[in-house]
């Protein structure tokens, strides 16, 4: 054999190598940088000072723990209770309003809980439309009457309820519609009644799905800070945020935010093992089962519980926000608007396609190479999506920071020249936060479309002298631009929608609509923030339009 023939036969060898390297070397910075900010709170919280935490410790931290705790336990049993119920009515029964229903379920999911919360007070608080309409009616005065308080613990849990049940009912469709009919009319032969054949079968078959969806919707409860500090609750996130701004201790907001860290993580391990089990409950539909007609009383109170989630989530704070903002002094079209928008685009639009970019390196590596390496790095960016924004903000702030000032200081002394803040208070810095957020988002529709592709199809490629880079660019890509598009709008509507990171990491005088309406609504300004908050919601419309097409191509 020559000496041509052999440097022939290597290059192909070489080129996989190098692609293969080239791949894995970017997915492993990628993990690396999603594990930065955790392991930069946990050092910052063992060598800042304690001080602060201990006058914590002996005033709030207490509120802090029993509201957040408090929060997730409600949230969690309420989520369980309106989306498996009205997953199993849509899917098994039917009834007045069930194919409207089926979809419009699933609107209120494109909603932030704090835009619901502004909406509600405007509708509940004292000064708003329902009690004043109350004292009208009766002449009573303030104090002749009691009225429930919508800024409490409780009213918090109920705007977070409303616009996080649609994780569990779409998981729970799915898992519904994935049964097949006969252990459901095998228990029905027994004599049982459908609620109690759903309560031993259809419920347990689909434990794993409707648990992944609850404990998502805890995941988001914690990481909430729009909702919980505009109605006054103490919890974890706002102690983050007031210590970091309020008090400007950065060591008590690390140390904050490690608590929070270790009970989110504790929620992710959980979902994590949840979905590891969750195998069981996938098989084949070899019988559909038909749906039990309604009649009667019963026909008109399945779509009485399915249409309230509907009527609270969706239609009463859209008309509340509606009216609120036609007497509002905000102009859309102004200049000041504009850059709004143009900011939040910008911001939802760049983090889209870097958070994209890297789930598609990240599940490659993990496509190309089944090794521990790749799956660990695939687990470290997974965690970010159980891990509040406020959290990523100050782990991602603190060693950047600190890398900031020690390069401004050397080059002072060194040169006499001063660099200034190159990465803290950067929108690239910022970006950076929202990949490690939502790269769990991406992560999932990306796996959701390379689980369809063959692996022949990759061994096909590579006999055809593609290397690990030309096979996903020119056959992965194409085939998951569905999948990839899907995600990119997921991450897209999740950036819109994201407070406490924006808040804490956006350069100076550069505000989103988000930042616009909780600075409104903070001020009391409520008709004002009415106007940002329609324009979120409205965006946030679009994943909620793919979502219901895809329910609507599982329609029985």
């Amino acid at each position: 054999m020559t000496d041509s023939t052999q440097q022939a036969q290597s290059a192909p060898k070489t080129s996989w190598f190098m692609a293969d390297k080239a791949i894995a070397a970017l997915a492993f910075l990628i993990a690396l940088f999603c594990l930065l900010p955790h392991l930069s709170v946990i050092l910052a919280s063992l060598l800042g000072d304690t001080d602060t935490l201990r006058h914590l410790a002996g005033s709030v931290l207490d509120d802090y723990a029993r509201n957040t705790l408090a929060l997730v336990v409600i949230v969690g049993v309420a989520t369980f209770a309106i989306g498996t119920g009205s997953a199993w009515l849509v899917t098994m029964t039917d009834f007045a309003g069930r194919r409207w229903l089926e979809i419009a379920l699933v609107i209120p999911l494109a909603f932030p809980a704090y835009v619901l919360a502004y909406a509600y007070t405007h509708v509940l608080d004292h000064p708003g439309i329902v009690q004043t309409l109350l004292r009208d009616m009766t002449g009573w005065g303030p104090r002749d009457y009691w009225f429930p308080e919508i800024r409490s613990l409780g009213g918090a849990a109920a705007m977070l309820t409303l616009v996080l049940y649609p994780y569990v009912y779409l998981l729970a469709r799915a898992a519904f519609l994935g049964q097949s009919a006969t252990t459901f009319l095998a228990a029905r032969s027994l004599g049982k009644s459908p609620l109690r054949a759903f309560l031993s079968v259809s419920l347990p078959l689909a434990r794993p799905a409707i648990a992944a969806g609850v404990l998502l919707a805890m995941m988001e409860t914690v990481a909430d800070f729009g909702t919980v500090s505009y109605f006054g609750v103490q919890t974890f996130a706002t102690g983050i945020y007031n210590s970091w701004f309020g008090m400007v201790d950065r060591g008590a907001a690390a140390q904050l935010s490690l608590g929070l860290l270790t009970f989110a993580l504790l929620l992710a391990v959980l979902e994590r093992s949840n979905r590891g089990r969750a195998r069981f409950a996938n098989g084949k539909r070899q019988e559909v089962i038909a749906r039990i007609p309604l009649t009667g009383t019963a026909r008109w109170a399945a779509t009485l519980l399915c249409g309230l989630p509907v009527l609270f989530g969706v239609i009463i704070p859209v008309i509340a926000l509606s009216v609120m903002a036609t007497g509002s002094e905000q102009d859309v079209f102004s200049p000041r608007y504009i850059r709004f928008i143009t900011n939040s685009l910008t911001l939802a639009g760049i983090a889209a396609l870097v958070t994209v970019a890297a789930a598609t390196l990240l599940g490659s590596l993990n496509r190309l190479r089944e090794t521990r390496a790749a799956a660990a790095a695939l687990y470290i960016a997974r965690i970010g999506y159980a891990v509040p924004g406020g959290v990523i903000a100050v782990g991602l702030l603190v060693p950047f920071a600190a890398f900031d000032n020690a390069l401004d200081a050397w080059m002072r002394a060194t040169f006499d020249v001063s660099t200034g803040l190159l990465f803290t208070g950067s929108i690239w810095l910022l970006i950076g936060a929202y990949m490690i957020r939502f790269l769990a988002a991406a992560l999932g529709a990306y796996e959701g479309g390379i689980a369809s592709v063959s692996r022949n199809i990759d061994a096909a490629s590579r006999v055809l002298g593609q290397n690990s880079i030309g096979t996903v660019r020119r056959i992965h890509v194409p085939i998951l631009t569905p999948s990839l598009l899907t995600a990119a709008l997921i991450v897209f509507v999740d950036v819109m929608k994201e407070l406490p990171a924006t808040l804490i990491m956006r350069p100076f005088n550069f505000d989103t609509l988000a930042v616009q309406a909780f600075r409104l609504a903070s001020d009391e300004r409520l008709n004002g923030a009415a106007v940002p908050s329609l324009m979120i919601g409205a965006i946030g419309l679009l994943p909620v339009i793919l979502l219901c097409r895809r329910v609507a191509r599982h329609q029985a």
